[in-house]
């Protein structure tokens, strides 16, 4: 049995280089508007400063991840849990409610491929018939396609680099491009190795990244329905398909078999054949065949954004157990970031117990408990925290007996940071019930944080009026 069994496998096994062939209509002049728009992102947004804060910043020496100009903290593994989540869930409601929009439109794969790669890359070969003529020659190496490789090489170069600064912010990142690779080889290997892949990827694997590696089009059995909009192929009125010539048989169907649709797939797959995995949804065969189709005289549309229920002439739903639970658990996971963000608090205090025990006995007497704060500073500039221990003096126990010893109050940590300090509480021993006795302590800053954790003081067991819970 014979027959290409993989778009890009020739029935002998050898590669198939796949050479779409543009078709500049209107659903491609909406996809190079909006990839534009993704690539200005892409590049700008590590220039983008949000109160005074990169728009997008992955700083993983300092384990930070700023977004938006809010920057998550180590502790905030839920809120970093709602934002994920919630990106997932959206992707899921897109391809419930459009198919594979995501790759089609948006994915980075596509955007730099179809409107940055392959049109520079057709520039240089001379244009489509050129670059599949010089493909069935064998003609690999000629100064065309060297002088492309190049500059395919300098474009990774630049993506590389401005992908490294969302990682580490355009500053670090011009430091280090004055300075010799030996002071910073962790980043330059960095840089080496993504600029090689994504050199390979754009220049020799192509396609193969959406139809290997991506996990996305196997997905989509699971992530769509027969009410889902697709790019579609009417079958009804497209079958049976017949050339466009003279002796047309009248009761054919409007697909004149001419393989447009073919050509221009950035995939090498025949729409006509229904959905399949490899179809991105970039909606090329749409604009071939709208072509085509003005061209015979006959109404666009024959390929279009629709559904399979749609095709088979089946109404559409609206309401489905996908469109109502994916927007019911993006809501849920959305209003919980949103809660948690509105009570968030501008610092992150924990208070600890020493480390060389639970107490100790001084040379008068007295007992003393070590008590560890951990603090971050959660605001975009430095910040002087003052600290304060309350209920420690009762009827019982008199001032001058007690005796707080904090090394550095107020404590001054700098934007972003987390600093651990200790504090002594001397008390005598009377002062202790059952062995402990509560206390207030208290962080607070100048502009209006304040937080009070009840905590536990330790000392010797035995009879006496101590401090209460």
């Amino acid at each position: 049995m014979g027959g290409r069994v993989l778009p890009t496998l020739n029935e002998d096994g050898t590669r198939r280089w796949i050479r779409p062939k543009p078709s500049h209509g209107a659903w491609w002049h909406r996809r190079r508007v909006m990839a534009y728009a993704l690539m200005a992102v892409f590049f700008l947004a590590p220039h983008i400063r949000i109160f005074g804060k990169p728009v997008f910043l992955m700083d993983l020496p300092r384990r930070q991840f700023t977004l938006g100009g809010f920057t998550f903290l180590p502790t905030d593994t839920l809120l970093f849990m709602f934002v994920l989540a919630s990106g997932v869930v959206g992707i899921f409601l897109v391809t419930a409610l459009f198919g594979r929009a995501w790759c089609g439109w948006a994915c980075p794969q596509t955007v730099y491929l179809e409107f940055l790669f392959r049109p520079i890359g057709r520039w240089f070969d001379g244009g489509y018939s050129a670059s599949r003529t010089a493909d069935k020659k064998g003609q690999w190496f000629t100064p065309r396609r060297i002088g492309k490789y190049i500059t395919f090489f300098l474009m990774s170069l630049f993506v590389a680099h401005t992908f490294l600064a969302f990682f580490v912010g355009t500053d670090q990142l011009y430091r280090w491009m004055l300075h010799s690779p030996a002071d910073h080889p962790t980043a330059f290997a960095f840089v080496v190795v993504f600029t090689g892949i994504v050199w390979f990827n754009f220049t020799y694997f192509r396609e193969q990244t959406c139809l290997i590696v991506c996990p996305y089009g196997r997905w989509q059995a699971a992530l769509i329905d027969r009410q889902s909009t697709i790019v579609a192929y009417d079958y009804v009125r497209g079958e049976p398909r017949e050339h466009a010539t003279k002796t047309r048989d009248p009761n054919a169907g409007d697909c004149i078999d001419c393989n447009a649709c073919v050509q221009t797939c950035p995939t090498g797959i025949d729409i006509r054949n229904g959905l399949q995995m490899e179809c991105v949804h970039c909606t090329q065969c749409i604009d071939a065949c709208d072509d085509i189709m003005r061209k015979v005289g006959k109404p666009t549309g024959l390929i279009r954004y629709s559904s399979q229920d749609g095709i088979a002439g089946k109404p559409k739903q609206l309401v489905r157990l996908r469109t109502v639970l994916y927007p019911l658990v993006l809501a849920i996971l959305l209003g919980g970031l949103g809660f948690a963000l509105f009570f968030k608090e501008s610092a992150d205090l924990t208070v600890l117990r020493g480390l060389d025990g639970p107490f100790a006995t001084e040379s008068d007497g007295r007992i003393s408990n070590q008590v560890r704060i951990k603090l971050t500073n959660r605001r975009g500039d430095d910040m002087a925290y003052t600290i304060t221990v309350d209920g420690l003096a009762d009827a019982g126990v008199g001032t001058e007996e007690v005796a707080v010893v904090i090394p550095e109050n107020p404590l001054r940590i700098v934007a972003g940071e987390t600093r651990t300090t200790s504090l002594f509480v001397l008390l005598p021993p009377r002062a202790f019930v059952r062995g402990e006795r509560w206390v207030n302590i208290t962080v607070s800053d100048p502009r209006g944080y304040r937080e009070t954790v009840k905590y536990r003081l330790l000392g010797p067991s035995g009879p006496a009026t101590g401090g209460t819970p």
